[in-house]
């Protein structure tokens, strides 16, 4: 029994200074979270100058075919942390944050269109020595990735599509439905508030974070708030079912069935444009499977990785 009340103690005690952490110096204790999570999956953050002078910065670990992951509208590479735990003991796994995202370069007047961006990850591609990629994107990120596919496709082995928008021609999500009827972007955030608040819009199961992690993760949404405005415009009447019509790259679909930032049945509308595509529809999933469900997510993936052996 002594040895128990120790360790309770002792546990008590740890749990004490972790909470002092978290609301005394959020800061220290946001850059300490993030390092573990990075940690854990094996990830290690890298930077590199593209010839044309753009700066990015990425995440990238393990070894083996390269599996670069694009994160979608106002996220950053952290996106994939979470799965990526599960995919680096197969994959060179490369996560960066697009140009005008995270820690990459945030150009105020530059084209931010998906086929922009498309042909700078191409540049990031190359400079890193990869001629042909595995490509995943989630929302934003999914699109680019099938404009990259669709304009670049022998460099393009395969497509993780999570929630990916591009596909205009389905019913209107409850994002659209709330901007066109206030002008209010739910995935914008001007304060820590409206920052706590794309958290529940966008996933219905999302992992806890304490509030006082969420309020110093909110800064890098708030400070970059009018390039994201502007980058908003440039993309979301950008569609992508023309570019992927009889598609030959294979394509794994995954949708959370309550996704509220762009409607489920897009995932149908891709599926019969794109004759070598996959659905998987995920119950009680929102807009980020990957971060509700990082091990189903990566589960799915290898067995849809497997499914391709012995394809060129």
């Amino acid at each position: 029994m002594g040895v128990i009340k120790v360790a309770l103690a002792a546990l008590s005690l740890i749990l004490v200074g972790a909470l002092g952490l978290v609301y005394l110096t959020p800061e220290q204790a946001t850059r300490l979270a993030i390092d573990a999570e990075r940690w854990r999956s094996g990830l290690v953050r890298r930077e590199i100058d593209l010839p044309d002078g753009l700066h990015y910065v990425y995440l990238e670990g393990g070894q083996g075919e390269p599996l670069m992951l694009l994160h979608g509208f106002g996220a950053n590479k952290d996106t994939f942390v979470r799965v990526a735990r599960f995919l680096v003991p197969h994959y060179r796994v490369i996560a960066p944050d697009h140009i005008g995202f995270g820690e990459s370069a945030h150009p105020l007047e530059a084209d931010y269109a998906p086929a922009a961006q498309m042909e700078r990850l191409r540049a990031l591609a190359q400079a890193l020595g990869v001629k042909r990629v595995h490509l995943g994107g989630s929302s934003m990120g999914g699109h680019i990735a099938m404009i990259y596919a669709a304009v670049h496709p022998t460099e393009v082995a395969s497509l993780w599509l999570l929630d990916p928008s591009g596909a205009r021609s389905g019913p209107r999500s409850e994002l659209q439905k709330i901007i066109s009827a206030t002008g209010r972007n739910p995935l914008m955030a001007g304060s820590e508030d409206e920052f706590a608040g794309i958290f529940a819009f966008v996933m219905s199961d999302p992992p806890f974070i304490p509030r006082p992690l969420l309020d110093v993760m909110a800064q890098e949404r708030i400070r970059n708030f009018i390039l994201e405005g502007s980058i908003f415009k440039q993309i979301e009447s950008n569609s992508v079912e023309e570019r992927v019509t009889g598609m030959a790259t294979p394509a794994l679909i995954v949708w959370g069935d309550q996704d509220r930032a762009i409607h489920v049945a897009a995932a149908g509308i891709l599926h019969k444009l794109m004759p070598h595509s996959q659905v998987i529809i995920m119950p009680g999933i929102g807009h980020l499977p990957m971060i509700e469900r990082p091990r189903l997510s990566a589960d799915d993936y290898l067995r849809f990785r497997a499914s391709l052996q012995g394809t060129p």
